[in-house]
């Protein structure tokens, strides 16, 4: 027969349950104390990496946004020089355009008397850059040959195009409005140049203009004798 469970026994065995309970429940906070601790180390660590992170990016950003400017300058100095380049290309281009307008002009204009009058045409004055600024028909001729009741409209280039003996025929068309003084005059138009792109001479002859074309030293004209002039 068991021995019969006695009032000590009771409390033993509850004093035993609370000490087993307390010893969890400090085990228990002891592993809640490491984990919060890790937890915060690791929270710290994060906490420091993206610190890091962060100013990495910032330093990183900071490197990036001065070489953009320093390129920012560099493209701009560059540019400037570029343009610089240009415009004094453009300015030379220019000049060497003008030098060489003058020159052909000084080639052409004293031949002028010669040429014409070997056709019969008796020129005896010549105007430089003969210019008009009427509203209606504002132009400038570069050779302007006169004789009594004829007058002649030569337009000069060093390199002669289709474009430029289409502007000359514009031209020739207002030119009484332009020139009144010469509204009773029969007007002959002319080209005069040093290179002529492709075939563009023989569409001057078919427009009906005078060809003067560098021979040598001097000028002659192109048109054979049996040319027969466009009169304006």
């Amino acid at each position: 027969m068991a021995d019969p469970v006695t009032l000590q026994d009771i409390y033993d065995l509850f004093k035993a349950s609370q000490a087993d309970l307390q010893a969890s429940r400090e085990e228990f906070d002891r592993r809640m104390a490491e984990s919060k601790a890790e937890a915060e180390r690791q929270m710290a660590e994060a906490k420091a990496s993206r610190e890091e992170f962060d100013r990495r990016m910032a330093e990183a950003k900071a490197e990036a946004d001065q070489r953009m400017a320093e390129a920012k300058v560099e493209a701009d100095r560059r540019m400037a020089k570029l343009e610089e380049i240009a415009a004094n290309t453009s300015r030379e281009v220019g000049r060497l355009g003008d030098r060489w307008g003058t020159f052909v002009e000084n080639l052409v204009e004293p031949a002028v008397l010669r040429l014409f009058q070997a056709r019969g045409i008796d020129i005896q004055t010549t105007y430089r850059r003969a210019k008009s600024t009427r509203p209606a028909a504002r132009m400038e001729i570069d050779i302007l040959a006169i004789d009594g009741d004829v007058a002649v409209a030569i337009e000069v280039k060093s390199r002669l195009t289709q474009q430029d003996i289409d502007d000359l025929c514009e031209k020739l068309q207002k030119f009484k409005l332009a020139f009144p003084a010469y509204a009773s005059h029969r007007i002959y138009g002319a080209v005069a140049a040093i290179e002529f792109v492709q075939d563009v001479d023989r569409y001057a002859y078919r427009k009906g203009l005078f060809v003067i074309r560098q021979c040598g030293d001097s000028v002659e004209l192109a048109n054979d004798e049996s040319f027969q002039p466009r009169a304006w």
